[in-house]
């Protein structure tokens, strides 16, 4: 499967897929996740948002924010049922370069503090816990990997 820039027809199967991927964590959470409330025609038009489809179906999504002083993984996502087949790791790496590329030298994202699994993900990929901070009413925490082309294995190409 390819990594494709998402346009505003994905809107709709974007939303889809962000839902089933985080839904197992509103009971967690007690209240809904971020990434489940975001205007995805929104994203598309202003940031660099990008699929993964198995068919016609939107499997994974990555929403990148490219800001003058860092570089954003806002979400990652993979549908339930394409999890375990190494698409997020995929979609990671597909970022870390998606950044070298953009000039950036680092990757910043962060994850809710109970999405506990996504912090071992992201410790065990390079990234180091910088703050916690509550944000909108969600206990955050921020991470970053400092990149170089050395540390990242080869990425699909842009579509």
């Amino acid at each position: 499967m390819d990594i494709v820039r998402a346009i505003a027809d994905d809107a709709k199967p974007i939303q889809c897929c962000v839902a089933a991927a985080y839904e197992h964590y509103i009971e967690r959470m007690g209240k809904v996740p971020g990434p489940m409330l975001e205007d995805y025609p929104l994203r598309i038009r202003e940031n660099e948002v990008y699929v993964m489809r198995g068919g016609s179906t939107v499997v994974a999504v990555l929403v990148l924010i490219l800001e003058p002083d860092h570089f954003l993984l806002d979400n990652i996502a993979v549908h339930p049922s394409q999890q375990g087949k190494g698409l997020g790791n995929k979609v990671m790496t597909f970022a870390e370069n998606r950044a070298l590329e953009t000039g950036y030298s680092a990757v910043d994202l962060y994850t809710h503090e109970v999405m506990t699994e996504n912090f071992a993900m992201y410790k065990k990929r390079g990234y180091v816990e910088t703050e916690r901070a509550t944000v909108k009413g969600y206990d955050r925490i921020y991470m970053r990997k400092l990149i170089s082309t050395e540390r990242i294995e080869k990425s699909p190409p842009i579509s």
